[in-house]
């Protein structure tokens, strides 16, 4: 059995309209994903300021990205294409 990435359940909430949830759970992650789907939950909600320090945190360009849809493919595809926290790949 593969192992989910800790973020998964992060994004599960999220697409469930769960924010607080995915709120919650994000905030324990120190990962670079982690601050870039904390900025993602920011901008679902609307609140730009928050979003904006999270992208920088995540070391991702926040003027220039894309729409909340397109945003939420990119990173699914990056969390799809990494490994789990202590998992090595063969």
């Amino acid at each position: 059995m593969v192992p989910t990435h800790p973020l998964q359940p992060v994004l599960d909430h999220l697409h469930a309209g769960r924010w607080n949830a995915a709120h919650d759970l994000v905030q324990h992650d120190g990962s670079m994903l982690a601050a870039w789907l904390h900025g993602i939950l920011h901008l679902q909600e609307g609140d730009l300021e928050d979003a904006e320090n999270w992208y920088d945190r995540a070391g991702r360009h926040f003027r220039s990205r894309g729409t909340l849809a397109e945003e939420l493919a990119l990173f699914e595809a990056a969390l799809a294409s990494s490994s789990p926290p202590d998992v090595e790949r063969p």
